[in-house]
């Protein structure tokens, strides 16, 4: 099959089998399913499948020493309990199955109180975490941390409430942490082997508790250890933050098929894809031909890239292959909105609820499906409900800032986009919302902050640098900003013609076809007019007026790329031109100017009152010129 060997393919198939059954065994439902899903799109085995698959019936790999294995099969029952109690979402039953005493939690900072007398303080209680296995730690420090989680979300209260936000806190996350802490330093007196699941735990709490570096550490043991554990893989992508940190741990990650996938997917994120990284995913699609995930992340990249026709069939395919998967349907939605489809947007939004209404992924498709209605409210009350379910979703509050922007409720969208920031801050469409939400403030400086964080994460999309020149013009930066409108220039020639804003509001940056933006040149030409350059202005008013009609005939003079016609952009170049050369003495050009805008039909009094201008100058110069 594909690039791999009939014995690798039966080791794969091994590898992913044993990635399902461990992964559930610890309760991670969705990198069960992930590896599941993965399992199931290898090509069909032949019939001499069992002959080399000599992996194909048998059970999980026992655990890799003796203790664990021992301490395992002494738990069996316990290990039942606990995880039907976890099953049934009664966290705090299940870790108290294990761990039946209070978690001991970190000492407080500063000096110890002092005794009294000659009694000894109290020895702290701590759970007897050295005679329990891997597994059952496991399980119950991950009960605890679920536990945690839940009560934050049912303190938090409502969405954007005061309570929402940084104020509550999963109050076990320095109990858990306490507990990995001890069992991490006590492990190389133990004689014990590491799996892998307890640093998937640890980089867990400790990205919560934001050290980043000391999770990123564990986490990488994790994945040398369980490579096929979706769920580390992800946790790592979440402390990356710009393709160079990419690269920085890519030498660092077991060489295997896995970080292949980790590279692409991660390239994806960053938005850092370019055509080695489709040459990859067509490479790992070879091996795994039906697998939805990685087509996704192909439609993903076409997303991101502006290649919304390209996105929106790879997705429609999905959706015809397994029209109950939700997973993503979010960004098809946001393909769909963006490209007009009302329709379809509409069609997916009833296939969505039918199959399963309280999925964030189906709030997000009926808030887009509504915002596509300009019914802003509506919108707003699912993206709201989607968070409701998972606050975590970041779809949802980066639209449902946007819709707080389309209703002029700036304060809501502000505190919206940062907290689409706090969950992920490589959300470049957030950070491109804090600066306009700053701008409807006239606020500038902060508004080119925001705006400037998203052209770092976004170099090739014209919109953001439009928004960073358009805010140097505002603080009197003339210089920066037409270097900004130049570089958004340069990237809208990166996209193909017509390509929509992926902001939503599907506005044409990019031409393509060698036409240029007008209204990016038209800028330029008011900030070299401010700059008192008049030379480059008008050679960039020239340049506006060019696009009207687009490049010149090819060498053969039988095809012709049209143009953007007469807008009101180049109607205003026209003007200004059309003052300028009557303010330079160059009377024809000036007239011709002028009764070309009055043949289009825009700007006509202000062309009528200049031809007038002109006429008057023209005959009082030739009377002069006569006496």
């Amino acid at each position: 099959m594909g690039t791999l060997s009939q014995a690798d393919e039966a080791q794969l198939k091994a590898q992913l089998r044993d990635a399902v059954v461990s992964c559930t065994e610890r309760c991670l439902y969705h990198s069960a399913k992930w590896a599941a899903e993965l399992l199931n799109s290898l090509p069909p085995a032949g019939s001499d499948d069992d002959t080399h698959d000599t992996h194909g019936d048998a059970p999980p790999p026992a655990p890799r020493d003796a203790t664990e294995q021992r301490l395992e099969a002494r738990e069996a029952h316990q290990y039942l309990l606990a995880k039907t109690y976890f099953d049934c979402r009664e966290y705090d039953r299940c870790a108290a199955v294990f761990l039946p005493g209070p978690l001991p939690r970190p000492p407080a900072p500063g000096p110890a109180p002092a005794a009294k007398g000659n009694a000894k303080p109290p020895p702290p209680q701590r759970p007897a975490v050295a005679s329990l296995s891997q597994k059952a730690l496991f399980l119950a420090l991950y009960a605890k941390y679920m536990a945690g989680e839940k009560r934050m979300n049912e303190d938090s209260e409502m969405i954007l409430g005061p309570h929402d936000g940084g104020v509550t806190l999963n109050k076990e996350l320095p109990a858990v942490a306490a507990v990995l802490d001890a069992w991490f330093k006590a492990l190389p007196s133990s004689g014990r082997q590491p799996q892998g699941w307890l640093e998937y735990l640890y980089g867990i709490v400790l990205r919560k508790g934001n050290n980043e570096k000391l999770a990123t550490e564990h986490l990488i043991q994790s994945v040398h250890q369980c490579t096929y554990n979706w769920g580390a893989w992800q946790e790592l992508m979440s402390l990356l933050g710009s393709p160079e940190e990419l690269n920085h741990i890519i030498p660092r990650l077991p060489q295997n098929l896995m970080a292949f996938i980790f590279h692409v997917h991660a390239s994806q994120e960053l938005f850092s894809a370019g055509d080695q990284i489709h040459a990859s995913l067509s490479q790992i699609l070879a091996i795994f031909p039906t697998s939805a995930f990685l087509k996704t992340q192909r439609a993903l990249l076409h997303y991101h890239n502006k290649d919304f026709d390209e996105a929106e069939l790879i997705f429609s395919d999905l959706l015809l292959s397994d029209p109950h998967r939700l997973d993503h349907l979010d960004d098809y939605s946001n393909v769909l909105y963006v490209m007009g489809m009302r329709p379809k947007l509409a069609f997916l939004a009833q296939l969505a609820t039918s199959t399963d209404k309280f999925r964030p992924e189906t709030c997000c498709v009926v808030g887009n499906y509504y915002s596509l209605k300009s019914e802003h409210e509506k919108a707003v009350m699912y993206f709201r409900r989607a968070l409701t379910l998972d606050r975590t979703f970041l779809s949802a509050w980066t639209l449902m800032g946007h819709e707080f922007v389309e209703m002029k409720n700036t304060h809501a969208a502000i505190e919206t986009y940062r907290r689409a920031v706090d969950i992920n801050r490589r959300e470049y469409r957030a950070w491109y919302g804090l600066g306009q939400a700053y701008e409807l403030l006239e606020m500038q400086s902060y508004a080119l902050f925001y705006h400037q964080r998203g052209a770092a994460l976004r170099p090739y999309d014209p919109k953001v640098w439009m928004a960073v020149g358009q805010c140097f013009g505002k603080i009197g930066r003339y210089m920066n900003g037409i270097r900004a409108y130049k570089r958004a220039l340069v990237a809208g020639s990166y996209y193909d013609p017509g390509a929509g804003s992926s902001f939503g509001a599907g506005e044409v940056s990019g031409l393509g076809g060698g036409i240029l933006d007008p209204e990016v040149l038209y800028a330029i030409a008011l900030l070299y007019e401010r700059l008192h350059n008049m030379t480059e202005c008008a050679a960039y008013m020239e340049l506006v007026l060019a696009q009207e009609d687009g490049p010149d005939y090819n060498e053969l003079g039988s095809e012709e790329t049209g143009g953007v016609g007469v807008t009101a952009t180049t109607s205003k170049a026209r003007l200004w031109l059309a003052r300028w050369e009557y303010m330079r003495g160059m009377y024809q050009r000036a007239m011709e100017l002028a009764n070309e805008l009055c043949q289009d039909g825009v700007e006509v009094e202000d062309a009528k009152a200049l031809v007038r201008d002109i006429r008057a100058r023209m005959e009082r110069e030739r009377g002069d010129a006569t006496s």
